[in-house]
């Protein structure tokens, strides 16, 4: 993946203008995803998108999101899947720790998917590597325990922070996909952070042609991840 410096120009802003917000840059919490909905129509396949803001569809509409639209994806393919959103705006690492297993006892059913996206917030507090890796660590362990399959998707730090916070911080997410087996999109927010047009006023979530385009490139991930787990169970 190409890291311009009009893509680390964008990530400096956004750090510059969450630091300078403070607390209420994180104020609007979406609400969690984590109690037993409503009857679900029929589907096929249960994908849990679990995330921080980016994942919960920050000022979107509700058919806007990271969930809507990657069903909708999955739908046009051919798959007949639920998307449920566990996003919570905000959330860290150590907080989608705290929460996973309830979100996970609280579905209708077992997953048979979970999309995993945590640590940007960490990075935006300067939250050391070695505790987001723990806490990413805890979680995918406790996905593996569960037999669940993850695809995982990716942050980079802010340039703001230094060489050595980079360094450490962007390697955590391509260590653990190869450690864990887990598919890998490298940068959530990859050509979009640098596009006006797909983000918000904020210059922080992306808007609904943004989601768009993340979607674009990470359903194919989840497409096969759904497919391959299919074919291992007619193997079984």
């Amino acid at each position: 993946m190409k890291r311009s410096s009009g893509l680390y120009g964008a990530f400096a802003l956004l750090l510059q203008v969450l630091v300078g917000c403070g607390p209420a840059a994180e104020s609007t919490k979406s609400e969690p995803a984590s109690a037993k909905s409503e009857a679900p129509a029929q589907y096929d396949r249960l994908v849990v998108a679990f995330g921080d803001s980016l994942y919960a569809g920050y000022r979107l509409a509700p058919n806007e999101g990271l969930a809507p639209q990657l069903q909708a994806a999955l739908k046009a393919e051919g798959i007949n899947a639920r998307v449920h959103n566990a996003g919570v705006s905000g959330d860290t690492t150590g907080a989608g720790k705290s929460r996973l297993s309830f979100v996970l006892d609280n579905l209708e059913r077992k997953p048979d998917l979970v999309v995993l996206g945590l640590g940007g917030n960490d990075m935006l507090r300067g939250i050391k590597p070695e505790e987001t890796k723990a806490n990413m660590v805890a979680m995918l362990d406790e996905l593996k325990k569960r037999d669940i399959p993850v695809v995982l998707t990716g942050m980079l730090a802010a340039p703001n922070l230094g060489q050595d916070y980079a360094n450490a911080f962007n390697g955590l997410f391509p260590q653990l996909a190869k450690q864990y087996g887990a598919p890998l999109y490298p940068f959530f927010l990859n050509g979009v952070v640098t596009d006006k047009g797909m983000m918000l006023p904020d210059g922080i979530h992306p808007n609904a042609k943004g989601v768009s385009r993340v979607v674009e490139g990470l359903s194919p991930l989840v497409e096969a991840a759904l497919k391959e787990q299919g074919n291992t169970v007619l193997e079984k």
